[in-house]
Formats: C-alpha cells, structure tokens, sequence
C-alpha cells in the first residue's frame, strides 16, 4: 500500500510539472500569435473565440499559482513548486505571492466567514463582492505595481516589436480582466454565496461527462467541485472531480 501511494505522489508530481508547463507554453504561444492578427480584416468570432481562449489560459495562471499555494504543482520540491508558483502569478498580473498565499491560507481557514479576505457577507451585491475581492488581491501597492510594469512592456512591445496597441488591450488586457471575472464569479461568488443553503457548495455525490466538461471549461474544477476542495486542499485540481472517490 505504501508503495503505491509513493507512485501515486511521483505520478502528479510529473503531471503537475507537465501540465504547468503545458498551460504556460499555451499561453505564451497564444499571445505572440494574437499579436499577428489583424484585427480590421478579423471577423467577431474569429475575435472573440481568441480573447475567451486567450482568457481561459490566463486563468490557468492563476489556478497554477493556486495549486503552488497548497504544495500540489510539484509535490516532491516544494522550494521549485514554490519557485514556479511565484512566477505563474508574476506573469498572470505581477501579484505578491506571499500576500495572495496568506490571503488564501485565511480563506480555507475561515471560509465564508469575518476571516475570509474572499467573503463579503450573506447576499451581498456581487458588483461590490467583487470589488472587495479585487481589492485584497490587487491593493494601492500592487496596483501600482502592475501599471507600471504593463506601461513599460507595452511601450518595448510597440516600439521594439511594433505591435499593435489593440491587440495588446484586445488579447492581454481583456483577457486579465475577464479572467478577474471568471475567477471571482465561478471559484468565489457562486460556490461561497448563502453557503447553507447553496449546492454549488455541496460534495458531488456523482459526475457525468456533462458536469465534468462544464465544471473544467467554467473554472478549472475549482467551481462545480469547490467542495472538495476545502475538504481535500492536497487534491490537485484535475482530480477534484474523483476526491471522494479517492479519499475512501
């Protein structure tokens, strides 16, 4: 038995060290192909299929970030999982890690609660929800921080590689504000509103291919299976979908 648990452990730690790299190659590889699309001669669906995938990849910074945060992206190094983590939410908004992982410790700590840095309170306007929610993820410090650092980038990017400023507002920066969007609305707002009485927030006792396409297309498991995630934080997200099988 103990051996199979150590295979187990070494397998998601060459699947989390392939999957990150998997993401970030995507997601580098998607941005220097947005900045050769010419956005007059582009139809709508051609741009807006690449600024939701441009979006859905940069979320996938974040969730990578995340699974640093609970020691899941390379289990067997923590120094180098922490390592990578700092640098997946440097490139996703030039966030501080260590206040996003403080942050993120108090809210499986107290979640849904006073202590929650991602909670607003029972049936709070989600437009101000989500300002709060921001606001401890970017406060006036990193905020700065990521106006500067995008001014300069974007200044070398159009006078060194001469690309076009729509393009860097179309596939990075509406992309990082979706993002924002997609992460508070379906790993936050939904699952941790009226707890009680949410089933979003609910263990799921079955998973039909349906649930299982939607939960990973809406937030990378960490909405529809929310549950198990506070329940199983060592979980890693892409096996959220099978924890309780997996923890009996």
């Amino acid at each position: 038995m103990l051996s199979l648990q150590k295979k187990a452990l070494k397998t998601d730690n060459w699947t989390g060290a392939i999957i990150t790299l998997a993401i970030a190659s995507l997601w580098i590889a998607s941005l220097v192909g947005s900045f050769q699309i010419f956005v007059p001669h582009s139809s709508w669906i051609c741009l807006i299929c690449s600024i939701l995938v441009r979006t859905y990849l940069h979320t996938g910074l974040f969730i990578l970030a995340h699974e640093s945060m609970h020691g899941n992206l390379i289990p067997q190094n923590q120094r180098l999982n922490k390592i990578v983590g700092r640098l997946m939410l440097g490139i996703y908004g030039f966030l501080p890690y260590d206040r996003c992982f403080v942050n993120h410790i108090n809210h499986h700590r107290y979640p849904s609660q006073s202590g929650d840095p991602d909670f607003h309170g029972d049936g709070a306007n989600p437009i101000h929800w989500y300002c709060k929610f921001m606001g401890e993820y970017f406060p006036l410090r990193s905020l700065i921080t990521f106006i500067t650092s995008m001014i300069v980038i974007i200044a070398i990017l159009m006078i060194a590689f001469k690309v076009s400023l729509t393009n860097l507002i179309l596939f990075w920066l509406l992309p990082l504000i979706l993002s924002s969007l997609q992460l508070f609305f379906f790993g936050t707002y939904l699952p941790h509103r009226q707890v009680d009485n949410n089933l979003n927030f609910s263990p799921r006792l079955h998973s039909d291919r349906y649930s299982i396409l939607w939960s990973f297309l809406s937030c990378y498991n960490f909405g529809h299976y929310h549950w198990e995630h506070h329940a199983y934080p060592h979980i890693p997200w892409y096996k959220l979908p099978t924890a309780l099988h997996t923890q009996t």
